[in-house]
């Protein structure tokens, strides 16, 4: 058997392995807009910003340690505490802020354009120019979420649009910035130090929020909150890094287009929302020009 022969078995194996993987990152990814409106029926947006940092910071602590993980190197440093800024801090308090006025299923739709957010951050940090059918569709998917939020709150954008566009802005640095570090360290570390480097300030979140937002125990709240730092902010991760490294990121991506639609779904089952007859349509529109991006990349 020749080295090819016996590396072929090998590499299907990742890539059947790998897949399952991703699309578990992605299905929880897809339950974060929910499990965030589940937590806000017992807790305020900045208290579950710092209880949830707080608590995700620690359980990551514990899996670097146990793992004996050495301190990334200080050129790593400026990048990790953009993952913790964006993803750790931002993206879960202007998200929090956000579907307070804003339904889980209309923050879907304008999130959906995170990936192209990502992607043009990411080509102004790496210096690529992709090609122009990249950026005609990245700019229609755009001009979509735009004309979506516009017609929903009757020609001005809401205070909740405001808080999700921000966050877009914020996250897409902070997953740009990990993709770029996922090129020296596993993915799961780059997540992991991003979640410590931000427990100061979750920890100093948590403690000024508590005694100032109203607490209203649920049990709908604990497990929205036990879910958002279990999952959304580290578990969901580990599964997606490994299997994004074992299929690799085109597969990958495609794998992710289900992400919105399946946050719709959920936001009809898990909150009984109403369903805007425009929501699956934009969401189809912009999944559709994520598609053609991730070709034009590749």
């Amino acid at each position: 058997m020749t080295v090819q022969d016996s590396a072929t078995p090998a590499s299907a194996i990742a890539v059947r392995s790998g897949t399952p993987l991703a699309a578990l990152g992605v299905v929880c990814f897809s339950f974060s807009f929910p499990a965030t409106v589940w937590a806000l029926e017992g807790l305020g947006p900045w208290t579950v910003t710092g209880v949830r940092g707080l608590l995700a910071g620690l359980l990551a602590a514990a899996c670097l340690y146990g793992a004996r993980v050495p301190l990334p190197g200080r050129e790593h440093w400026p990048g990790l505490l953009t993952v913790a800024g964006g993803c750790s801090i931002g993206f879960p308090l202007l998200t929090a802020l956000a579907l307070r006025t804003s339904t889980s299923a209309h923050s879907a739709v304008v999130i959906g354009i995170l990936p192209l957010a990502t992607a043009a951050v990411s080509s102004v940090l790496t210096g690529r120019r992709p090609s122009r059918a990249f950026w005609a569709a990245a700019g229609f998917g755009a001009l979509t979420v735009v004309a979506f939020t516009l017609q929903q709150s009757h020609g001005l954008p809401a205070l909740g649009d405001v808080y999700l566009f921000g966050a877009l802005l914020v996250c897409a640095a902070g997953y740009a910035q990990g993709g770029r570090l996922a090129s020296h360290m596993p993915g799961w570390q780059v997540i992991a130090w991003g979640v410590v480097a931000a427990l100061p300030v979750s920890a100093l979140v948590a403690a000024l929020a508590l005694p100032e937002e109203p607490v209203h125990v649920t049990g709908r709240a604990v497990v929205g909150m036990a879910y958002l730092a279990a999952v959304s902010s580290f578990g969901g991760f580990v599964a997606w890094y490994r299997g994004m490294a074992a299929i690799g990121v085109p597969r990958a991506s495609q794998i992710q287009l289900a992400q919105p639609l399946l946050t719709l779904v959920w936001s009809v089952l898990l909150l009984e929302e109403p369903l805007s007859p425009l929501a699956p349509v934009a969401a189809l529109i912009v999944l559709g020009c994520i598609a053609v991006t991730q070709r034009a990349r590749s």
